[in-house]
């Protein structure tokens, strides 16, 4: 799998040129590279179908997890619960990694694209309560997108967006989207099955 684009949103501060950033950096770039389909092929091709309608495309479930599971090799927590002082207490953050007394955030998209807006309205608001320090959200391009799950949120989608995070205003903090993308795609290929277990993509 290959990273097509990272965008930052917000970057105050001097969190992106310390070294926590390099090895938070280095271990995402590392998860979405590690990532393989068929198992052991050295790349990522996809089943090459349309994922619009019931029982076609490809799952994007196993996609995360695989990542996760790699993330979490390198000492990444996952599924933290994170206190940001909402009145209905959010979801817990994809991974984590600790950067002194805060921690930063990684949210994989599964979910449709108001799923992707929580996502960042969440890392947004751990910033800003000085939880966080950072977060990105992955999110498949629009060439990947039309061979996963239908309505699965995507970059292109998000992008129009972009400027109500940008206008944010904070003194410290580090935040992304990444789009990433498949290298090819094959009909002789096995299809990402719409389950939850991603070691089969390492």
């Amino acid at each position: 799998m290959k990273i097509i684009h990272i965008e930052r949103l917000i970057d105050k501060g001097n969190f992106s040129t310390s070294e926590e950033w390099k090895i938070i950096e280095s271990h995402i770039t590392q998860a979405i590279k590690s990532i393989q389909w068929p198992p052991g092929s050295g790349s990522f091709t996809l089943y090459d179908q349309p994922g619009k309608g019931r029982g076609k495309g490809n799952g994007v479930k196993p996609i995360k997890d695989a990542c996760m599971l790699y993330l979490k090799s390198k000492g990444w927590s996952l599924e933290t619960p994170v206190d940001i002082a909402t009145l209905k207490k959010p979801g817990p953050m994809d991974a984590t990694y600790p950067v002194g007394n805060r921690l930063f955030s990684v949210e994989w998209e599964t979910g449709n694209i108001s799923s992707s807006h929580r996502a960042l309205n969440k890392i947004s608001l751990g910033i800003i309560k000085k939880v966080l320090i950072g977060g990105i959200l992955i999110l498949p391009t629009r060439s990947m997108y039309k061979y996963l799950t239908d309505r699965v949120g995507n970059y292109p989608e998000l992008e129009p967006y972009f400027p109500l995070w940008r206008s944010l205003n904070v003194e410290e903090g580090f935040l992304a989207v990444l789009a990433i993308e498949h290298d090819a795609t094959n009909r002789s290929v096995p299809r990402i099955p719409k389950g939850t277990d991603g070691r089969a993509l390492q």
